[in-house]
């Protein structure tokens, strides 16, 4: 492998346990039910409070855990956002019901191509293509975020397939060995996912990576649990103890493959973790309805008013306004802040202020109980005309002006402290300075989430996508990984990809060195 050192590494597996919430992975391994994941928590090293993206929801956090940057250098910013080059909206899949509404066609183009393809920036290279270069051989099951140096065609070798491909007809760029649903597959394996049909998604995983194991096909394999997230949406957060335990089940039988748990760590380095976590749901924010004397576009133009002025873009616990005219954008914003802050469930409101030339200028996050917090990323004490200088827990420094009650902040000595809203500074300066973000942005409060255009939610199960800390700590798991010499006093999911580029002698400065925009405007 060209570029990692004349001795070869173990070979990684980095599973990623869709909304793994800290909290119900410890009860499970306490319990017995996840023999696998308690083996590697006893024998590695285990984070439970890694941080999300905000907002956290998937497609924003698989592109920060593949390329190591967060929206403001990948352009994902969110479940359904507005597309301004295009002027249309982009669904990823918040719910079946929002998928007819905005056509099932289009849907399904943008998550499976568009998302890697066009939407994902290509000044961020994914582990998979830094990867392949360097010659690792790379591998990856289904997952939102795939993009590599490999061509691989859709595939038409049973009738499901013979009818997916009416609407898949174009090749993919992914890793060396490439098996997402059905739809793609660099080998004959005899496995099937039923087209990614929620429920036997692991499964799927489990059968593909337990072949590439056992057929010694991967150096890095991505292995994709996405299905205790779905279980989660549908009983609570606290049915995790029975979706955990299934996919341990996954994990089990890939380590089977090379002939138990322990021959696997022989030869195998790991990195299980979450993308981020999940909080129960009570009520809902009905957005589209709360704002719909502004004008708000609908799915479709046929169903708009005649002069829509915003798109409103729920994300299940967080949501973007946009402005669809620039003369009045300002104006709009305004508007959309007033409204926003007096509806109920809506917990915080953000929107970024810009100077003469457009240059961000200094982020707002408001709430109507604790008024606004102005903040920006600060060089140096010099470059705080007012307010304070204050360095969070990952070493970014702010000029911070306004009441610190509004994020439930404290400062001590100079450090700012958030624990009920994690790295909060940085995941909102990230998601509002995204070029594809709209221009107010906001985060639910615990157990409300924003109904999405098929107008559904999920009242009585879980969900997660806010700035709090019940839906943005994951659990994160290493073993026989080399971890930085200086441990980051708080992990971020967008420290990954450093941890599994340096595994293969490929890594930048450690965790955060590609991904915290803040830090680096320092």
């Amino acid at each position: 492998m060209a570029g990692v050192g004349s001795r070869r590494p173990p070979k990684l597996v980095l599973c990623v346990i869709d909304a793994m919430a800290p909290e119900m992975l410890e009860r499970a391994v306490a319990s017995g039910a996840a023999p696998v994941l308690a083996t590697l928590m006893q024998r590695g090293h285990y984070v439970p409070d890694c941080v999300a993206a905000f907002p956290s929801v998937t497609p924003v956090c698989a592109a920060s855990i593949v390329t190591g940057q967060a929206q403001d250098e990948h352009r994902i910013p969110a479940m359904n956002w507005y597309h301004r080059e295009e002027h249309r909206y982009v669904e990823y899949g918040s719910s079946f019901r929002s998928a007819q509404r905005f056509g099932i066609t289009r849907q399904l183009t943008d998550t499976v191509y568009n998302m890697n393809r066009a939407h994902l920036s290509q000044q961020t290279p994914t582990v998979f293509e830094t990867l392949d270069d360097a010659d690792v051989r790379t591998a990856g099951t289904t997952y939102l975020m795939y993009r590599g140096r490999y061509r691989h065609e859709p595939q038409r070798d049973t009738a499901l397939t013979r009818v997916a491909s009416t609407l898949m007809r174009h090749a993919v760029m992914g890793p060396r060995e490439l098996f997402y649903a059905d739809i793609f597959a660099s080998r004959r394996t005899g496995c099937r996912s039923g087209l990614g049909m929620p429920g036997v998604r692991d499964r799927h995983s489990g059968c593909v990576s337990s072949y590439m194991v056992e057929h010694d096909l991967f150096d890095f394999l991505l292995l994709s649990l996405p299905d205790n997230d779905w279980y989660s949406h549908k009983r609570g957060p606290e049915a995790q103890l029975q979706s955990l335990a299934q996919a341990d089940l996954q994990l089990a039988r890939v380590c089977e493959a090379a002939g138990g748990v322990d021959e696997f760590l022989a030869e195998h380095a790991v990195i299980a973790m979450a993308d981020h976590s999940q909080a129960a749901v009570t009520d809902t924010i009905a957005l589209q309805d709360e704002l719909a004397d502004l004008g708000v576009l609908g799915p479709s133009r046929s169903s708009a008013p005649e002069e829509p002025r915003i798109a409103v873009c729920p994300s299940q616990r967080a949501a973007m306004v946009y402005a669809l005219h620039e003369p009045e954008r300002d104006a709009m914003r305004a508007s959309v802040v007033t409204r926003a802050l007096a509806i109920e469930g809506v917990e915080h409101v953000m929107w970024l202020a810009r100077d003469a030339h457009e240059v961000p200028r200094e982020g707002i996050i408001s709430s109507s109980a604790q008024g606004e917090l102005r903040f920006r990323p600060a060089a140096d004490e010099s470059a705080v005309a007012d307010g304070e200088l204050l360095r969070d827990p990952r070493g970014v420094r702010w000029s911070v002006e306004g009441p610190l009650g509004v994020i439930a902040g404290s400062a001590e000595d100079g450090r700012l402290l958030t624990p009920e809203y994690p790295d909060v500074l940085s995941r909102v300066w990230a998601a509002l300075t995204c070029p594809t973000s709209g221009e107010v942005l906001l985060s639910a409060a615990p157990g409300y989430e924003f109904i999405d255009w098929g107008r559904q939610a999920h009242v009585g199960g879980g969900s997660h996508g806010s700035l709090h800390a019940s839906d943005s700590l994951g659990a994160l798991v290493t073993y026989g990984v080399e971890l930085p010499g200086r441990e980051p006093a708080q992990w971020a999911i967008r420290d990954v990809a450093q941890l599994v580029l340096g595994h293969f002698g490929l890594a930048g400065d450690g965790p955060g060195a590609h991904g915290a925009s803040a830090r680096e405007a320092i």
